[in-house]
């Protein structure tokens, strides 16, 4: 999508959410040229105001509505648990801000949808954080597929693999209210295909294009006594396991969990075609892939190469607003996405595949 407006000043952004995640934002937005952080909003004020002593923010707000009039900012990078993205994102498009959003979108397909009409109503540039679009590597592959080199595609296989309930690696999720609403369908949770496999999703498609059929299964696992701890159920899904068919006759199989012990934070894409293969491992690199192809394929002679550069998206969402160029993903993108999920939903709860 292509911006509309060109911001000559320095873009003010205001973070929404001050939760772990906003901390890497601010961080990021105040390393851009021709970028500052205006003001933070959360609804825990004392969490809000340690966030701006951290890194030098003016003004502190605990809604969102306060922080629209109270605040001069362009836009807003919205950082709250994923029940609040909608709402957030709203209030923001109808008064004319540019927005990022944390993924997933939304929680429903609907939602987003309503949210693609907003941005799109408001003229602005509208974003969803789909990190993993940052990886040189992931392009590398995404070129191979467009150019040709592995011709007709055949067969995907996407894997994203965290090991966090097993670990301490990203803290005891035991007593880590950030961890622990992330188990709970009652704090906002989609669980692991909600949180993980929005990521994945985009991650396979990105290259590989659109997905027009699932069948799906989640589940979860017992992980304390009564599955309960405090005040969280953990009954949102740990595991989800998919098998897909693409728009251009390919099938693949697509899964993600947080109880693969060894994995911090994994992504696998293999994409297989009528002239070859190509694939990319994060545990290996997140700049270079590989592909077998051609005459190579006799052999089964891999080559390795490096992917084209990438922006991360906080540079490309500023360089947007600034330039009024093309940016991507949007919003659309982000809806999407949220549709193939919630296709997934429907395939379990039904025990049958699924349309998207």
């Amino acid at each position: 999508m292509s911006a509309k407006p060109k911001h000559k000043t320095p873009v003010r952004v205001a973070i929404i959410g001050t939760g772990s995640m906003a901390h890497t934002h601010a961080a990021q937005f105040r390393g851009i040229k021709g970028c500052r952080v205006a003001a933070a909003c959360d609804i825990n004020r004392k969490r809000a105001e340690a966030f701006a002593r951290e890194f030098g923010i003016p003004k502190v707000f605990t809604r969102v509505d306060e922080l629209l009039e109270g605040a001069e900012f362009d836009a807003a990078s919205i950082v709250t648990p994923d029940a609040q993205h909608a709402p957030a994102a709203l209030q923001c498009l109808r008064a004319g801000k540019h927005v990022l959003c944390e993924k997933p979108l939304a929680t429903s397909y609907r939602e987003a949808l309503g949210m693609v009409a907003a941005a799109r109503r408001a003229g602005t540039v509208n974003m969803v954080n789909l990190s993993y679009r940052n990886w040189a590597a992931l392009e590398g592959v995404a070129d191979a597929v467009r150019r040709g080199e592995i011709g007709d595609m055949r067969h995907v296989e996407a894997n994203y693999l965290q090991g966090w309930l097993l670990s301490s690696t990203w803290g005891d999720w035991r007593r880590t209210p950030a961890l622990l609403w992330r188990l709970s369908t009652a704090h906002g949770s989609r669980g692991a295909l909600g949180d993980l496999g929005v990521h994945l999703v985009d991650f396979a498609t990105y290259p590989a294009g659109p997905i027009t059929r699932v069948d799906c299964r989640l589940k979860a696992f017992s992980k304390a006594k009564g599955n309960r701890i405090g005040a969280y159920v953990l009954d949102a899904n740990d595991s989800a396991v998919m098998v897909v068919e693409f728009a251009n006759g390919a099938i693949g199989t697509m899964n993600t969990t947080r109880w693969c012990g060894g994995h911090e934070n994994h992504l696998f894409l293999r994409i297989a075609g009528s002239k070859g293969t190509v694939e990319m491992d994060s545990d290996r690199s997140t700049t270079r892939y590989r592909i077998c192809a051609g005459r190579d394929l006799d052999g089964g002679k891999w080559r390795e190469r490096r992917g084209p550069p990438v922006a991360d998206i906080y540079r490309r969402f500023i360089a947007a607003i600034r330039s009024g160029g093309k940016y991507a993903p949007d919003f659309a993108r982000g809806a999407a996405v949220q549709k193939v999920l919630e296709a997934c939903f429907v395939s379990d709860s039904r025990g049958a595949p699924a349309k998207v």
